[in-house]
């Protein structure tokens, strides 16, 4: 497994697959305390250690261990890795149509018997690491990645919604009851970022009062709804200046800042330096490439 990450990720940074929705993630070094945003995915490392901090609970995700986010969240995260021994990771998006007929189908013959978690981490038993490993297989060729990798992914997601903590997977991704209606509030501020979102209005049309919605976020996010917003605003402007290459002005006014020195200042508090210094720092971290073909790729030495 960790040979075919060494091929499929050979840069640091995140690598696409030949199947959307499928990257690869590569640390060459160590990283402390990195703000992140991960969207609703499986997260599973092959070699390395990864730490996620969600308000007063840490999440492991390493060789053993697997991170499931149900709901796109901001968190911070902390990385072991070293250039002789880098940080391998695939990431799996949630495709949630799909996860939804499989909780429909697993709703029959099972019961939420965990309250709903947005972020968990499990233990990687072997049929879950088998499929990774099959997965991983097919991503080497852009025929097994179309026609066998789909398949797989779907097998994945069965694996989680079936694992040690798959109540709590199961209950989460069902989007049901008040964890159910945060959840379409953070999808709507997903999708709108860029636009002025008030939150007595998403409290609203989530069919919540304010003070009542405010309760209910803060449980599942560990923030407040007006610092997820702008924590999500914050991320996504420093994606589009190492990804596009945008100025952090550019950047701003396309999240939604009306004022550059506004955006800065909050940056700079948010990520503890200012937009070019970060922008310098993390951008072999973030950087997104193409997808590799694992035919014909050495590996190291």
């Amino acid at each position: 497994m960790i040979e075919l990450l060494y091929r499929l990720a050979p840069h640091e940074g995140y690598t696409e697959s030949l199947l959307d929705g499928v990257r690869f993630l590569r640390s060459n070094r160590p990283l402390k305390l990195t703000p992140v945003l991960y969207e609703p995915s499986i997260v599973i490392v092959c070699q390395g250690r990864k730490r996620g901090y969600l308000g007063d609970e840490v999440y492991l995700y390493d060789a053993l261990h697997y991170l499931v986010l149900s709901v796109p969240l901001p968190f911070v995260s902390e990385t072991e890795a070293s250039p002789e021994e880098p940080m391998l990771a695939i990431s799996i998006r949630l495709d949630m149509a799909v996860v939804a007929e499989l909780v429909l189908q697993l709703d029959k013959a099972t019961t939420h018997s965990a309250p709903p978690r947005g972020m968990l981490s499990t233990p990687l038993g072997k049929p879950m690491a088998d499929a990774t490993l099959r997965l991983l297989e097919t991503l080497g060729s852009p025929m097994e990645a179309q026609v066998l990798a789909p398949g797989i992914v779907r097998e994945i997601y069965y694996r989680a919604l079936m694992s040690e903590q798959g109540g709590s997977v199961r209950a989460a991704l069902a989007q049901q009851g008040q964890f159910g209606r945060v959840a379409k509030a953070l999808h709507r501020i997903h999708a709108d970022y860029a636009e002025p979102l008030e939150v007595r209005r998403l409290a609203s049309e989530v069919g919540m009062s304010l003070a009542v919605f405010h309760v209910h976020f803060k449980a599942v996010t560990r923030t407040s709804p007006l610092q997820y917003i702008k924590s999500t605003r914050l991320h996504q402007a420093r994606m589009l200046m190492i990804r596009e290459g945008l100025t952090a002005a550019a950047a701003a006014a396309r999240v939604g800042y009306e004022s550059p020195s506004q955006f800065s200042r909050e940056f700079k508090r948010f990520f503890g330096r200012p937009p070019g210094e970060e922008v310098r720092a993390m951008r072999a971290s973030l950087a997104l490439l193409p997808p590799t073909q694992a035919a014909g790729l050495a590996l190291p030495h």
